[in-house]
């Protein structure tokens, strides 16, 4: 199987043995920017095939959304010839990527232990829910992770009850940061000759992600609780009314509340001493909300966006997916990119020298399964 794919990847085999999102979406990212991905899936499939809906021509979207430029093989593990087709490509393979319970694939000889014996240079990389010691046999599901992790507790309003975010939030962070281990131990492969073992669980990236919050935690002794739409150390940061609906408005510093008094029309409030600086904003913000909120009643979201933002100040229209898409568009960030007939959301990120590739749409189950058998076994 000959791969005449471009990118800063091509040449790199990656054999995922991952399923659902964190996997998946990790290995379309190395994928888009030219690695070989062979997607190896039970009979029965990856379980987003059936997370519908939407869909499109009758296929789950989840699935398609973080599944381009892939090929796929069906193998039942418990079928000799199967495993040893697996096998096979872990002995093949720059970089595996599996999203097992710790230690599920050590009973067919697919483990890192294992496979390194024949296969010292490959880059393995596990993804987790709660890393391998006390936690090993905790099902990684992201909405336990934000439960767990505190995120729910910073999310909803104050006196209402906790509430999930709209996206499987840290499955997406542990698949980035699985890819940066998978670069960054192919960098050390690249020097050394050696690969390696990456481990990534969602817990983890959790408390990275959580950033401000976890730091303010354990560096300041402080728990944060949520408050809606307000931020813990800025203001203002949050949905703002104006005559016909809310505006994000945001001041990230004390040069860009002058600017915002400019437009508005208010400029003695930098100058007041409660107002000035950035903390006592956040101190005193009940007696500032009322006289931004009284002068932005005066004029549209859309009015009021359009000269904010040409004065520089950070403010933003709360829109549905559809907005965020025709906003891309306008601005010609080109969002959407078409792999046969199936629309998806373009790598994120841009290179002057080797761009993202867009070769292969989605596979089907097991679409590429005879040609990659043949392949392993020649």
């Amino acid at each position: 199987m000959v791969q005449h794919s471009t990118g800063p990847l091509a040449g790199l085999l990656v054999a995922d043995f991952s399923r659902i999102l964190a996997g998946p979406y990790a290995t379309m990212l190395l994928a888009d920017l030219g690695a070989q991905v062979i997607k190896v899936e039970s009979p029965g499939g990856d379980d987003t095939r059936t997370w519908m809906p939407p869909t499109r021509d009758g296929v789950s979207t989840y699935y398609l959304g973080i599944n381009r430029n892939k090929r796929s093989v069906a193998l039942d593990l418990k079928k000799p010839d199967d495993l040893a087709a697996a096998q096979e490509l872990a002995r093949r393979a720059d970089v595996l990527i599996e999203n097992f319970r710790p230690g599920g694939l050590a009973r067919f000889g697919l483990d890192y232990d294992t496979v390194t014996a024949t296969n010292d240079k490959i880059v393995y990389a596990s993804i987790s829910g709660f890393g391998t010691g006390a936690g090993r046999d905790f099902p990684g599901y992201d909405l336990m992770v934000q439960a767990i992790s505190g995120l729910m507790s910073l999310t909803g309003d104050p006196d209402g009850s906790p509430y999930r975010a709209g996206i499987s939030v840290f499955d997406v962070m542990a698949g980035l940061h699985a890819s940066i281990g998978i670069l960054a131990a192919l960098h050390h492969r690249g020097e050394s000759g050696r690969g390696q073992h990456v481990e990534v669980n969602l817990l983890s990236s959790a408390l990275s992600g959580l950033v401000n919050h976890s730091s303010g935690y354990v560096a300041g002794g402080t728990v944060p609780f949520r408050m809606g739409n307000a931020h813990p150390s800025l203001f203002p940061y949050e949905p703002l009314p104006t005559a016909d609906g809310e505006l994000i408005v945001i001041a990230g510093n004390d040069g860009q509340f002058r600017k915002l008094c400019q437009v508005l029309d208010l400029p003695g409030l930098p100058d007041d001493t409660r107002f000035g600086r950035n903390q006592d904003r956040t101190a005193n913000r009940e007696q500032l909300r009322p006289l931004l909120v009284e002068r932005l009643a005066k004029r549209t979201k859309d009015e009021w966006f359009r000269d904010l933002l040409a004065a520089g100040v950070p403010c933003a229209p709360i829109n549905t997916i559809d907005g965020g898409v025709a906003l891309a568009e306008e601005l010609g960030l080109d969002p959407v990119v078409t792999v046969g007939d199936v629309p998806g959301v373009r790598n994120p990120i841009t290179f002057s020298d080797t761009p993202a590739r867009y070769e292969l749409p989605p596979p089907g189950l097991d679409e590429h399964g005879e040609e990659i058998r043949a392949w392993l076994t020649n």
